[in-house]
C-alpha cells in the first residue's frame, strides 16, 4: 500500500559540510539485533565488500586530537523518508556525528495510501506521536466491484496517516536525537576509492554541484530508484505501477467512510484498489504489475466511477513504481547501506512499504554505526554481513511468504476473496496482522493449518500453470537489469513513475 522515498536532489549552497557536535542523547535504540557473525568474512551472505581502496592517508593537518578527521561524518543517511529518518534517529541516538541529506523541502508530498499497521507503529521513536487523519476499525472487500462483504472490529485495525506530516515528524525526531538535516541536496554519486576518498575507512558522497562529503559510513534510503542503490548493486525482481488519487469530497461522503476502508481485488493478474478516508479527503488508488500502464489506469477510472466519486475533482493525481528485491540482491558494498525502497525492501504480495522502511532503517542505522567504528575492511564487512542477517532473518522471511501469497493471489483472487470475507480465522488472521499482534510468516511457521492450506494451494497452482509457486518477480533476477526504468505505456499513465515507490 505504501513506500517510502525518492533518489535524492539538488544542493543550494556549496559550502563545505563540517559535522556538527556528539549527539543530544546517546545510548541504544533498543531494536532488535541480528547475530554477531565470526565466520569468514568473505562469505556471501547478500553483500558485496565493493571496494574500500584508496590510499592510507594521514591527513595529520586535518585530523584532530583524538587522530580522527574533523570534516568526516560518522554516518551520512541520504533520503530524508521513513527508512532514511530511522536510520539517522538510529545512529544519533548512539551518540554519533549523523547527517541527512535530502532532496526536496520539508514537509513535502509523497504518493502514498498511508497505511500504519502495528509494525510501523512498534517501529516509531519513543514518545513519537502518529498524526493520524482516521482510525479503521471496518474493511469491506470487494472482487471487481462485486461480492462485497464489510468486516468489523472493535479494536482499531490499523491507522491512516498523511505522509508529509508524518515524515516531517520523523525527521524531528532524528533531530532532536542530534542528526543535522540538509534539504536541497542532491547525491550524484557514492565513491569509495579514488582521488576524493582520503584513506580507506571513508566514504565520498558527492553532491550534484561538486561538492563532497565525508562519511564514515553511508546509509542509502533514497527510494525505489535508488543512485545508492545502484552502487550497492541491488537487483530488484519485481516492479508494480501505482496510480493514486487524492479526492475532496463533502462532508456526507467523508462520513460515510469514517473508520472505514474498501479493498478492491482487482482485473489484473495481484493488482487491486484501495479507497482510503483521511478527514475530509478520500485517497483512491489501484496497483499492478508494470507493463500493465493502460489497464491499470482504466482500472483507476472504472474503480472512481463505480464508487460514484467522478463528479469529485483531485487535487493530486501521482504515479510511482514499488520494486521488490531478489532474494540475492546485496544489501551493502563496502561502508555503505542500503535500506527501505532503496534495497527493495516491500511486501510483495500487498506492496506495504512504511512498515519495512522503518524496521530497515532503524537496522541500517544501528549498524552504520558499528561500520562507522570498523578499523578495517575486514571489520566492515563483518558489520555489513551482520546487518544482512538482521534483515533476512526478520524481513526476508516476511517476504518469501509474501511471494508465496501474491502467486495464490495472483491466479486465485476469488478463492483469496471468498476465504477472507467468509473463513472466520481468516479474518482474524488479517486483523492480528495488521495490528501487529502477528505476522504472515509467523503464521505460516507456526500455525500447522496455515502452512497446510498454502502448501495445498502450492501444489494446486504447480499442477495447473505447470511454473512452480514462484509467481510473478520471483526467481526472475534477470528483470532487476532494466527495472530502474518503466516501460513506455507505465510512463504514459504515470508521469511520475520514474520516481521513488511510496
Amino acid at each position: 500500500m505504501s513506500s517510502e522515498h525518492a533518489e535524492n536532489a539538488g544542493p543550494e549552497s556549496t559550502e563545505p559540510l563540517v559535522p556538527g557536535g556528539p549527539a543530544a542523547a546517546a545510548g541504544s535504540s533498543g531494536a532488535e539485533q541480528g547475530p554477531v557473525v565470526d565466520a569468514d568474512p568473505g562469505a556471501d551472505l547478500g553483500t558485496d565488500s565493493g571496494a574500500e581502496a584508496g590510499p592510507e592517508a594521514g591527513a595529520d593537518v586535518d585530523a584532530d586530537a583524538g587522530g580522527e578527521r574533523a570534516d568526516v561524518w560518522d554516518v551520512v543517511v541520504v533520503g530524508a523518508g521513513p527508512a532514511g529518518a530511522s536510520a539517522a534517529y538510529a545512529a544519533a541516538v548512539a551518540g554519533r556525528r549523523v547527517l541527512l541529506l535530502e532532496k526536496s523541502e520539508l514537509p513535502r508530498y509523497k504518493t502514498c495510501g498511508g497505511g500504519i499497521i502495528g509494525p510501523s507503529r512498534d517501529s516509531l521513536p519513543p514518545g513519537f506521536e502518529l498524526p493520524l487523519q482516521d482510525r479503521v476499525h471496518a474493511v469491506t472487500f470487494s472482487l471487481e466491484g462485486r461480492f462485497a462483504r464489510t468486516r468489523r472490529s472493535r479494536r482499531m485495525l490499523f491507522g491512516l496517516i498523511n505522509r508529509p506530516e508524518f515524515d516531517a515528524q520523523l525527521v524531528e525526531h532524528a533531530q532532536k536525537a542530534g542528526a543535522q538535516l540538509r534539504t536541497g541536496a542532491t547525491v550524484s554519486r557514492v565513491e569509495q576509492h579514488g582521488p576524493s576518498v582520503p584513506d580507506r575507512r571513508t566514504v565520498a558522497v558527492v553532491l550534484a554541484d561538486g561538492e563532497t562529503v565525508l562519511a564514515r559510513a553511508v546509509v542509502g534510503a533514497d527510494g525505489s530508484a535508488s543512485r545508492i542503490g545502484a552502487h550497492v548493486g541491488v537487483k530488484l525482481g519485481q516492479v508494480d505501477l501505482g496510480l493514486e488519487a487524492e479526492i475532496p469530497v463533502p462532508p456526507s461522503v467523508a462520513e460515510d467512510w469514517k473508520g472505514r476502508v474498501l479493498i478492491d481485488w482487482g482485473p489484473m493478474p495481484g493488482s487491486y484498489g484501495w479507497v482510503f478516508p483521511k478527514g475530509d479527503t478520500l485517497t483512491v488508488g489501484v496497483i499492478s504489475a508494470r507493463g500493465e500502464g493502460a489497464a491499470t489506469k482504466r482500472y483507476l477510472e472504472d474503480f472512481v466511477a463505480r464508487l460514484g466519486l467522478s463528479g469529485f475533482e483531485p487535487t493530486i493525481s501521482s504515479g510511482h513504481l514499488t520494486r521488490c528485491r531478489t532474494d540475492d540482491s546485496p544489501l551493502s558494498r563496502g561502508r555503505v547501506l542500503v535500506c527501505g525502497d532503496a534495497a527493495g525492501l516491500l511486501e510483495p504480495w500487498t506492496r506495504e512499504g512504511i512498515s519495512y522502511a522503518l524496521r530497515s532503517g532503524r537496522l541500517a542505522g544501528e549498524w552504520a554505526v558499528r561500520v562507522a567504528e570498523a578499523g578495517d575492511a575486514v571489520d566492515a564487512r563483518r558489520q555489513a554481513l551482520n546487518y544482512a542477517f538482521a534483515i533476512k532473518a526478520g524481513l526476508g522471511v516476511e517476504m518469501a511468504v509474501g511471494r508465496r501469497m501474491l502467486a495464490v493471489f495472483e491466479r486465485r483472487p476469488g478463492l483469496l476473496h471468498a476465504v477472507i470475507t467468509g473463513v472466520r480465522p481468516a479474518w482474524k488472521a488479517f486483523a492480528d496482522i495488521t495490528r501487529g499482534s502477528a505476522t504472515l510468516g509467523g503464521m505460516v511457521r507456526s500455525n500447522g493449518l496455515a502452512r497446510r492450506a498454502l502448501e495445498v494451494l502450492d501444489r494446486r497452482m504447480d499442477t495447473e500453470s505447470g511454473v512452480g509457486t514462484a509467481g510473478r518477480g520471483v526467481g526472475r533476477k534477470d528483470d532487476g537489469a532494466d527495472a530502474g526504468t518503466g516501460t513506455g505505456t507505465d510512463a504514459d499513465a504515470a508521469p511520475e513513475a520514474a520516481a521513488g515507490a511510496s
